[in-house]
């Protein structure tokens, strides 16, 4: 694979409660425990939160792309993605949910670009097999 883009972080601290920063500085964010892993919560953010902006981002550029290929007007979509966390077996594992909204798009239409996204978005190739990543369109 030739490489395009490379993006950098460095996280510093007590990881999961320490900071996070792009070599850019364009990503300067404090990192908490969410409350529900038994941490503080409060208005910093986390690595699950993180993983589900870029995840989210990149399916709809995704979309964007295998819209474009299918010579469909994608108008406006919306991708959400929830990241979860959770004990798995000895340690923890993630699962994704991703609900595509791609609003005055047939339905068959939808589902199938979202399928096709699913197959060439980066994050969801990275993840095939290692996570369990439910897709569905709204």
């Amino acid at each position: 694979m030739q490489v395009l883009y490379t993006a950098e972080a460095v996280a510093t601290g007590a990881g999961r409660a320490g900071e996070v920063r792009s070599s850019d500085g364009v990503i300067d964010e404090q990192l908490a425990i969410p409350k529900e892993l038994g941490g503080p919560g409060g208005d910093a953010t986390n690595p699950e939160q993180l993983f589900a902006a870029g995840y989210a981002a990149c399916f709809n550029s995704a979309l964007a792309l295998v819209a474009r290929r299918a010579k469909v007007d994608l108008g406006s979509s919306t991708v959400t993605a929830r990241v979860g966390i959770g004990p798995d077996g000895g340690g923890f594992g993630l699962t994704v949910s991703l609900l595509v909204d791609l609003p005055g798009i047939d339905r068959t239409v939808a589902e199938d670009l979202a399928a096709q996204a699913h197959l060439v978005c980066p994050y969801s190739n990275a993840t095939r097999g290692n996570i369990e990543v439910d897709l569905r369109v709204a």
